[in-house]
């Protein structure tokens, strides 16, 4: 694709970067037809190519409208289209660059301006996890909408002591302690039975993640560079990985390198992290063989429904369904669109809940095919969300592997 950047872009970071990702698209439409967004609306400028041509007027000097950023807002970032275009276009890294862009030139509303801003201040604030012990006992007298949103306590378990010579660190996050604890002391459980120390370091927050992609970019990548400065003396110290249990998590963190690359107090220090950086199932085949003996898989059919952040962000397909089933799992995945998103997508579900929820009854419609007695992600967003329209229980994988060991 031909490009003309305006002057206020030309020679710009930002403007290199999106002329180099522009150039790579040559206008195929392949994206189109794995676009959950163009499958429900059938808007061209609500697929990628779409996207990518407003992106590019912008871009050359056109002036942007409520429209634009409407037709940018309602993309998912699944990445889905990443995975369908031939030309290897950057269409994740772009649309960050778009949206920044127009969002610069495009004043909000006032109350859309005020749901983004306690997105972003409240999950990723202290005060979430008391405001979510108490949803948690109100939680009966909730309207639906909002009990949705707000998972039954759940309690974690106990968190292993032991010492081993093998050490990871892990991420816990900003909403999964509060919401999901079983997620960690879970993963913590598992790693332990296999010889693995866990460690968390208590100044690592949010990955940067739900400000980075609600357009506070520069609060975003200061959550980075906390979680940097954090993790750099057990990196110094030699852990072997950071380990992520959340495929959100791990999508961002792995692209620290890039995000931080013009940094030059902390280029080389992201870059590192980002290598050291594994989703938990990328540990899974070297546990095998240590975990074989002590795992008692429970009778009963399991559907994975991989997360867009595992399998188009990192690009990871095939490792839980395969290393589960050499423990003794009954797993698979849904036959039907298991590529397509399930509109979680981060805080996409209170920003577009129509769309969403569609996304969602599309996705559990075709899990329901597989007689699933127990749904398992690898990403806690999906898991709520799937959750929330369905009553067959909705675990991430690691949950179902630390029960069969507690059997």
């Amino acid at each position: 694709m031909q490009t003309n950047l305006a002057p206020e872009f030309k020679n710009t970071p930002d403007g290199l970067a999106a002329e180099a990702i522009l150039r790579k698209c040559v206008h195929c439409g392949f994206c189109t037809a794995t676009c959950p967004t163009y499958q429900l609306l059938g808007d061209e400028l609500d697929g990628p190519r779409g996207r990518i041509y407003l992106m590019k007027q912008v871009l050359e000097g056109e002036t942007p409208t409520r429209k634009t950023q409407q037709h940018l807002d309602r993309c998912l970032t699944c990445r889905n289209c990443e995975s369908t275009c031939p030309s290897g276009v950057d269409y994740g890294h772009l649309v960050d660059i778009g949206r920044k862009i127009v969002d610069a030139k495009v004043p909000r509303p006032t109350g859309e301006r005020f749901v983004r801003w306690a997105l972003k201040e409240g999950l990723t604030s202290p005060l979430f996890a008391p405001a979510m012990k108490m949803g948690q006992l109100v939680r009966g007298l909730l309207p639906e909408t909002l009990k949705a949103k707000v998972p039954a306590a759940q309690d974690a378990g106990a968190w292993p002591t032991r010492e081993h010579a093998r050490k990871v660190l892990m991420l816990a996050g900003c909403v999964q302690p509060a919401m999901m604890p079983n997620i960690n002391s879970a993963t913590v459980r598992v790693l332990d039975a296999a010889g693995i120390q866990t460690v968390v370091a208590a100044k690592a927050g949010c990955c940067g993640a739900v400000k980075f992609h609600l357009n506070d970019q520069d609060g975003g990548t200061a959550e980075m560079r906390a979680n940097i400065d954090a993790w750099w003396p057990h990196v110094e110290a030699g852990v072997e990985a950071i380990v992520m249990n959340a495929s959100g998590c791990g999508v961002t963190v792995k692209d620290y390198g890039h995000i931080l690359r013009d940094d030059p107090a902390y280029a080389a220090k992201a870059k590192r992290i980002s290598e050291l950086t594994k989703d938990l199932s990328e540990l899974l085949p070297q546990l095998v063989d240590t975990l074989r003996g002590k795992v008692a898989a429970k009778a009963g059919q399991m559907t994975f429904h991989p997360p867009c952040t595992l399998q188009h962000g990192q690009k990871l397909r095939g490792g839980v369904e395969q290393f589960m089933g050499e423990l003794g799992f009954k797993i698979n995945t849904c036959r039907v669109e298991p590529h397509l998103c399930c509109g979680s997508a981060g805080t996409y579900s209170v920003l577009n809940p129509e769309l969403a929820y569609q996304l969602r009854d599309r996705k559990l419609a075709n899990l329901a095919e597989m007689k699933p007695e127990v749904i398992v992600s690898a990403n806690i967003g999906c898991i709520t969300h799937l959750q929330s329209g369905t009553g067959t229980p909705v675990k991430h994988w690691v949950e179902m592997l630390d029960e069969a060991l507690a059997g």
